[in-house]
């Protein structure tokens, strides 16, 4: 993805993905309320949901956010985390294999995985029906 800057030149920007620990039933809609409240500053006070902190830990054992080490696909480090979700700025250029990464932790750990490029949401495989 890439993004004109103030002087007209063409510039990457992230590649953004949020994952969330929402109650059984959530729909994508409910994701999306749950990321604008994100956007807008409007963080609840709740003890951090183990499946964010289980994802946390495992997404970051294998790509460190603190500090980012080179050749991290974090853009944006540290991460973005709060009690019920957990937010990733990636370079554009990141390996597929880190998506894949993050794709599989969230359905590990039950997450719902919001793309902000598209606003498509998808619910963990667990809560996929045929």
């Amino acid at each position: 993805m890439t993004a004109r800057t103030g002087d007209g030149t063409l510039s990457a920007v992230s590649f953004d993905l949020s994952v969330w620990a929402l109650p059984a039933g959530a729909t994508p809609d409910d994701v999306r309320a749950a990321v604008q409240r994100c956007r807008e500053g409007r963080h609840g006070e709740r003890y951090p949901d183990p499946r964010v902190v289980a994802f946390y830990r495992a997404v970051t054992a294998t790509y460190p956010d603190r500090p980012a080490a080179p050749g991290t696909p974090w853009e944006v480090a540290p991460l973005h985390a709060a009690g019920d979700h957990v937010e990733m700025n990636l370079f554009p250029t990141c390996p597929d294999q880190v998506l894949l990464d993050i794709e599989r932790l969230a359905g590990e750990h039950d997450l719902m995985l919001f793309d902000a490029q598209d606003g498509s949401v998808y619910p963990p495989p667990a809560r996929v029906t045929s």
